[in-house]
């Protein structure tokens, strides 16, 4: 209890491991969970079913599991998990999910997560992912593993981003987003592949030249989405080192209910 700030209020039934430190003036509710290694900084709220795994760093200000911003939520118990290693900067808000959807927003592990950033109900976070200042994610989104969300993007509602995707500054997201792909502007809009960062993640020269190849194929050569999927498949065919990359490609547009985002 030494870890535990005087002037924090901790509810008697919170479960949280004894080396979770907390600081002044939190509030922590009654269907909390906090586990080891993980510090919270000063006036952070943290309520409703909220898991928070080990070794986060969360910091002032921050309110997590509050209700979700949608007039449907009628107090069902729906949860936040948030996984391990996370940094979350000031003034986040994460939402509990809801009835309608999977009832759980999740944070996976390893995220990077700057000031002022807002993760609505419901929304599905990998793993590695950057959100810099203000990134705001309405209800329902999922981000890929890797993926890094410019300072002020925005994100529509049911939107998909894929795995290593990067968005600009203020970029303003309202179709899918294909996996490898940069995306900047308002209305969002594709601008090549996310080179660099594939090297940053031991990508190699030859893996970045088919990723940039699938890429003319879907957005440069003119064709139609259903003819870029064939060319798509034509060159996953004949390139076998790259095959996963391009499944993963593949299936992410088969699976896209709002369309991806094309010039």
């Amino acid at each position: 209890m030494s870890l535990i700030h005087p002037t924090a209020i901790v509810d008697s039934k919170t479960q949280i491991d004894s080396s979770v430190r907390i600081g002044p003036f939190c509030v922590i509710g009654p269907e909390v969970q906090i586990g080891a290694g993980t510090e919270i900084g000063p006036h952070v709220c943290v309520q409703g079913r909220t898991r928070i795994g080990r070794d986060n760093q969360i910091h002032a200000y921050c309110s997590l599991g509050g209700i979700p911003q949608d007039k449907k939520y009628a107090g069902e118990p729906t949860e936040l998990h948030i996984g391990d290693r996370n940094t979350i900067r000031e003034y986040c808000t994460l939402n509990l999910g809801t009835a309608q959807d999977a009832g759980v927003t999740r944070l996976g592990d390893d995220n990077w997560v700057m000031a002022y950033v807002h993760l609505a109900h419901d929304c599905q976070v990998g793993n590695h992912t950057v959100f810099a200042n203000s990134a705001q994610l309405a209800g329902h989104v999922h981000v890929g593993d890797w993926a890094v969300l410019g300072g002020y993007t925005g994100v529509h509602q049911f939107v998909q981003i894929g795995a290593h995707v990067m968005t600009g500054i203020s970029s303003v997201v309202t179709q899918d987003v294909p996996p490898f792909v940069l995306l900047a502007g308002n209305p969002g809009a594709p601008h090549g592949i996310n080179a660099e960062g594939l090297r940053r993640r031991g990508f190699d020269v030859a893996r970045i030249a088919v990723l940039r190849e699938a890429y003319r194929k879907l957005y440069r050569q003119g064709l139609s989405l259903q003819q870029a999927v064939a060319a798509l498949a034509e060159l996953q065919a004949t390139h076998a080192s790259s095959r996963e990359d391009l499944a993963q490609l593949l299936g992410f547009i088969a699976a896209s209910k709002r369309g991806i985002a094309r010039p």
